[in-house]
């Protein structure tokens, strides 16, 4: 029963950490779809970066040296993914086309800042 529950967790941590690597990939695809002009091509960096640091953050957390640092690492994942929530705002605020196709990775953001909150009170 011992191994079940232990291979339960690593499922879990595997799940999360696959997710998060998705969520960058999503983010990067959808970005290039982004018309590049004076006013996207900052917002379009600061996407990518919030983006594909959730997952960066989120791995770092599951190699965090003890429960303040696991707690820490999982906090900067959820502002980041957050902060992504807030560039797709601002996309399709400049490129209101792009809104159906930002309203999926919106829609991950947020679960994926549910989940972080959800570990953060555990």
């Amino acid at each position: 029963m011992f191994n079940q529950i232990e291979n339960s967790k690593s499922q879990k941590k595997f799940d999360l950490a696959e997710r998060t690597l998705k969520f960058g990939i999503q983010v990067i695809a959808f970005s290039k779809e982004i018309p590049v002009n004076h006013i996207t091509k900052s917002i379009i960096n600061q996407f990518i970066r919030s983006g594909t640091s959730v997952g960066a953050n989120y791995c770092e957390a599951e190699e965090a040296s003890s429960k303040r640092d696991f707690k820490n690492k999982i906090c900067i994942a959820k502002k980041e993914a957050k902060e992504t929530m807030y560039w797709i705002e601002m996309i399709v605020n400049a490129e209101p086309q792009l809104k159906e196709k930002a309203r999926l990775i919106w829609k991950e953001a947020h679960e994926l800042v549910l989940i972080f909150s959800s570990i953060m009170r555990k």
